[in-house]
């Protein structure tokens, strides 16, 4: 017999065809007086059994054989008969010249969709692998579909990485059946190979265009009716997207926000909302927990300690449990040049920024490192709409049956960031008519602000939940929690006063303001609450309801002040550029909203550094159309 492949040189189409079963294919792909090749795996008396696959095998009868044959040696075979058990009989076909065409299997897949009905049933999935875990068992690799991702579980031996040539990012097969463990659905692997070629091509477009699709935000109905809002919108659809697609991926997100009420209004809305649609994308039910941290921030904008402290994470857990290097999506934060040293380190990885702000933007020192960025400056709005505001909206585009649990809390984030905005009367009614009156409003952005000084680094997930009663259904509790906190609120802000207002210095401004200074280092309480940029700022309003004049207040330490103003035409992100470049050596640097914010400097230069400040504030126009809508950036 003369053997050649089907296509190569010399070739002659007139051939007969022997049709050589793919190692995957099974007994259902094999067709009657069709031949095929086969492999002798062993030699009795009564005849020799062949192997046309992996999992197709069967019996030569020795009444139908001639000659003698050998372990290893080809044979041209026929299906003649298949038994009640499943057991198959083949005969030899007698060829002179043949060419072989390869089989490959007609897979019928199961889709991520359909794996509970499938439950002890092989089945076969393709899709993306996303995530490749080595235990001390079995080699896990979590596998991405049209319809969601699911752990798929091989074992070589324990501890030993399984089918060692793939890797994330692969598309692949997977022969398998789903089982139960832990409350989730895991498929036992039988099988697993990367596509090519074709296949392959087939299966990332299959894939991307079915990404695509579910990726698509919600087009929900916003709270209220906003026309500031409107010119927003399409860019947190933007955002809504991108982090829609995240999941989809299998990509682990990491949110930092700025830790005070706002900053919280902000990013609990957005974690719950990505915590249920992980679970709903994910058969582990331990993803939400894995693929979604949020990560409070003191400082007002991405400090390099948190930067690299998040990339060292981030590398480490891509060595240790195979993950995705995550999305980092900044919220109330990550707007300003001060953010580009830490993206500018980050850009050196796979890892995609995102960000919601409302504090005064430096766009041009931050675009080119962020691959999507929402800030009302950039629409000619302001900080009057906080970042709380945007992303409960967020939030529900994300998820939209998260809304109704939602309803409060624009009103908490604008009461914590004292905006003026025009559309606060209707969060505000809109809060009432869930049993949230203004008081009670204000003792949960007070209880919000205290917790989050507390909690330092913490994210304090339960504790935030409860306090905003999101997720959390314990009414009394929620009730009584925000009472206590609020109270010892306001008795240590009481306390800190009594210390610091003796020591306060007054002067009147030559444009008729009034200037307030506090060393809030020598003359409050540290390391307690109220933090500096709080001190100052009950400071102010205490001095603001007193006169009912233009008031600045400044609080100032060895290296820093923290700023607030009302009635006085401020540009704090302005003065600092100014003064960058007026105090040679000053170390000057900082930025907040107009009339809020903040100044670092070095330690010698603050009496240089805080004239030329005073300088500025007295040259400022009076606007009392201006106010310290937001407070102070600790």
């Amino acid at each position: 017999m003369t053997r050649e492949s089907a296509g190569e040189p010399g070739a002659d189409d007139g051939d007969s065809v022997v049709y050589d079963l793919a190692a995957e294919c099974t007994a259902e792909d094999v067709e009657q007086d069709r031949p095929y090749l086969a492999e002798i795996n062993g030699i009795v008396d009564y005849g020799v059994f062949v192997d046309l696959s992996d999992s197709v095998s069967g019996l030569v009868h020795e009444s139908v054989l001639e000659g003698t044959y050998a372990v290893g040696d080809e044979l041209v075979v026929e299906l003649e008969s298949v038994r009640d058990n499943g057991d198959m009989a083949f005969e030899p076909v007698d060829l002179e010249e043949y060419t072989v065409e390869t089989v490959a299997h007609d897979y019928s897949l199961t889709g991520t969709d359909r794996l509970e009905p499938n439950i002890g049933d092989q089945i076969h999935l393709e899709g993306e692998v996303v995530q490749v875990k080595q235990t001390a068992g079995p080699t896990i690799f979590h596998v991405a579909d049209e319809y969601g991702v699911v752990p798929c579980a091989a074992f070589e031996e324990a501890g030993v990485r399984a089918y060692p040539a793939v890797e994330v990012s692969d598309v692949v097969r997977v022969t398998g059946t789903p089982e139960r463990r832990e409350g989730s659905v895991q498929i036992e692997v039988d099988g697993l190979s990367n596509l090519e070629g074709d296949d392959a091509d087939e299966a990332r477009e299959r894939l991307e265009e079915a990404l695509e699709s579910r990726a698509e935000p919600h087009d929900v109905e916003p709270l209220i009716d906003w026309p500031a809002f409107e010119k927003l919108r399409p860019n947190l659809q933007e955002v809504a997207k991108l982090l829609r697609r995240t999941v989809l991926e299998g990509r682990p997100i990491r949110v930092r926000h700025h830790a005070d009420g706002d900053g919280m209004c902000a990013a609990v809305p957005v974690q719950i909302a990505l915590q249920r649609f992980i679970a709903d994308v994910h058969e582990d039910e331990d993803a939400p927990r894995h693929l979604i941290k949020r990560l409070p921030a003191k400082a007002p904008f991405y400090e390099m300690e948190d930067a690299t402290r998040d990339l060292n994470f981030a590398l480490e857990d891509r060595e240790k449990h195979g993950q995705q290097l995550p999305l980092l999506l900044m919220l109330d934060n990550g707007s300003t040049a001060e953010d580009v040293p830490a993206y500018e380190t980050l850009a050196h990885y796979d890892i995609p920024i995102a960000v919601v702000d409302h504090h005064h933007p430096d766009p041009d020192a931050v675009e080119d490192l962020l691959d999507a960025h929402v800030n009302p400056y950039l629409h000619e709005e302001d900080y009057r709409i906080t970042t709380g505001m945007l992303c409960v909206e967020l939030a529900r585009m994300i998820y939209p049956d998260l809304g109704d649990e939602l309803r409060h809390v624009p009103a908490v984030a604008g009461l914590s960031d004292r905006s003026k905005a025009d559309a606060m009367d209707d969060y505000l009614e809109l809060a009432a008519e869930e049993g949230y009156d203004e008081d009670r409003l204000q003792n949960l952005s007070e209880a919000l602000d205290y917790a989050a000084f507390w909690l330092r680094y913490n994210s304090g997930d339960q504790l935030i939940q409860d306090l905003l009663q999101i997720d959390s259904d314990d009414e009394a509790r929620h009730r009584e929690l925000v009472e206590f906190l609020a109270d010892r609120a306001r008795a240590d802000v009481d306390e800190q006063l009594d210390a610091a207002i003796p020591h306060l210095e007054h002067e009147d401004l030559d444009n008729g303001a009034h200037l307030y200074r506090i060393d809030v280092e020598n003359y409050a309480h540290r390391f307690t609450y109220p933090a500096p940029g709080k001190t100052t700022g009950e400071i102010h309003d205490r001095k603001i309801e007193e006169t009912g004049d233009p008031v600045i207040t400044v609080g100032y330490g060895p290296d820093f002040a923290v700023l607030r103003s009302d009635g006085v035409r401020l540009d704090i992100p302005n003065m600092v550029s100014e003064l960058e470049a007026e105090v040679p050596g000053g170390g000057v640097s900082g930025g907040g909203h107009l009339v809020v914010g903040s100044i670092k400097f070095v330690k010698g230069k603050r009496e240089e550094v805080i004239d030329a400040l005073v300088e500025k504030m007295e040259d400022a126009e009076l606007d009392e159309a201006l106010s310290s809508a937001a407070p102070i950036d600790d």
